[in-house]
């Protein structure tokens, strides 16, 4: 049996070039600033380390990890009410499965494009890898827009999207999962479809209704899990949560889990926010019926926080402004990428901002990581913080493999451990000499290892 020899003569030497490698992912994904900001980021983040480590040179790692291991498109044709034939688009990217089954969400929204597919897929690999659970990097989705639909017509293009995608996915393959737009009504949706053609009862999807195989708690899992991070930020600066005055950005499932858990842990939470402005409300979103009502605004897809102010007196509504501009000591992105920017990020520091968490996927853009890792604000990356729905959705799959379903809190303590073990890996490679832990650094090294490591043992297979 032939087995290829390593060329290892340039080892003792070996340096990566970061500025050569930042150029050609720039150059090989034109157009794609999404995707070229999430591999910058890794890039200068784990440079060092791949430096210590000649072994990841040697096998080509790290520009073998840029490259998905496949993008899939496809167009979708589906009818609305009024007889008419529409069509979108449709993606799947499975960037990489050295670790298990390529997982990651499916996102029905206009603004979904190749380019958002492939830097969510990218950063779900480094994600997935985090909790420690066998699962790969992948991304889906649709720019089609459930907002002002029926529920006839969001049948309809589920069952049309679903009828292309499942060619590609499987429970050992491919588990997708929801994401912006895609809650349990869209989940079940796709789920019964693929059962029409498939003809099995298996768990090739995540966040289905709790008849039907799903998981407890994982709708709250992402505000969840990002809340228990915080605790552990907080934990590393000897700190508390209770009494901290916080911001969020959102409305949906996960700015609602993240109010919830606030709430029950003793922070006051006083803002929220939506695409038409934000609400304060001093004195906190935290009883059960103002974050009940948050869920409720979520259901009715109208997409405004508006009529919050309208329902409770001691909330007023602050039209088209940013949340960012009120005044507090954590601030929590839970709506979508880049929607905090360098001049968000200045804001929150003039106003003496303690601990930034992305909760949404590269919720802050580059300029106002900087700014903030300057002035030595305790910062999450998205990729760490947020790893509590994907972490939940891959207990749901391992329910399903064993045929049973766990207790409220038995998932809820299962994903309490995953997140304290993400925060301590991040703490690991990101403390740095002056004691900052720089958490994005140490996110991407955790997340990297695995994946490498894994790489490396399989070949050059992946």
């Amino acid at each position: 049996m032939h087995t290829q020899k390593l060329n290892t003569n340039h080892l003792k030497n070996n340096i990566m070039d970061l500025k050569k490698l930042v150029a050609d992912v720039t150059a090989k994904n034109p157009g794609q600033p999404l995707y070229i900001q999430a591999a910058t980021e890794v890039l200068e983040t784990i440079c060092d380390f791949v430096n210590e480590h000649p072994k990841y040179d040697q096998y080509k790692i790290v520009e073998r990890i840029l490259e998905p291991e496949r993008i899939v498109k496809f167009k979708v044709t589906w009818v609305d009410d009024k007889g008419e034939i529409q069509v979108n688009r449709g993606y799947r990217v499975q960037h990489n499965m050295a670790i298990g089954p390529y997982k990651g969400g499916i996102r029905f929204h206009p603004t979904v494009t190749e380019d958002t597919m492939k830097f969510l897929a990218f950063e779900q690999t480094f994600k997935n890898s985090l909790t420690t659970l066998p699962m790969g990097g992948g991304k889906g989705g649709s720019d089609f827009d459930p907002k002002g639909k029926s529920e006839g017509e969001v049948m309809r293009f589920c069952q049309a999207f679903m009828t292309e995608l499942q060619k590609y996915i499987g429970a050992d393959t491919d588990v997708p999962a929801g994401d912006i737009g895609v809650g349990g009504r869209e989940i079940g949706f796709m789920y019964g479809q693929y059962k029409r053609l498939r003809g099995e009862h298996v768990g090739v999807l995540t966040g289905k209704g709790l008849e039907w195989g799903g998981s407890l708690i994982r709708p709250e899992a992402t505000g969840f899990g990002a809340v228990y991070f915080l605790e552990g930020m907080l934990a590393a600066k000897k700190d508390k949560l209770a009494g901290k005055r916080c911001i969020i950005s959102g409305f949906g499932n996960v700015a609602w889990g993240t109010a919830l858990k606030l709430a029950e842990l003793g922070a006051k939470l006083v803002a929220i926010s939506g695409p038409d402005g934000y609400i304060i409300d001093e004195e906190g979103i935290t009883t059960p019926e103002k974050i009940a009502y948050m869920d409720e605004l979520n259901a009715t897809r109208n997409n405004v926080v508006e009529p919050f102010a309208k329902k409770f007196k001691s909330a007023k509504f602050v039209k088209g402004k940013k949340v960012w501009e009120v005044p507090c000591e954590i601030a929590m992105t839970c709506a979508i990428q880049n929607e905090l920017n360098g001049d968000d990020a200045k804001k929150l520091i003039e106003n003496k901002v303690k601990y930034v968490v992305e909760v949404s996927n590269m919720g802050c853009t580059a300029d106002a990581v900087a700014a903030l890792q300057k002035k030595k604000v305790s910062f999450a990356p998205g990729k760490a913080a947020n790893a509590g729905g994907v972490a939940t959705s891959g207990l749901e799959m391992s329910q399903n493999a064993m045929h049973l379903s766990w207790t409220r809190e038995e998932v809820d303590e299962k994903l309490h451990g995953i997140m304290n073990s993400i925060h301590a890996n991040c703490v690991k490679y990101g403390t740095e000499k002056n004691g900052y832990i720089n958490y994005v650094k140490g996110a991407n090294i955790a997340g990297f290892i695995k994946v490498a490591d894994a790489m490396i043992a399989q070949g050059i297979a992946y």
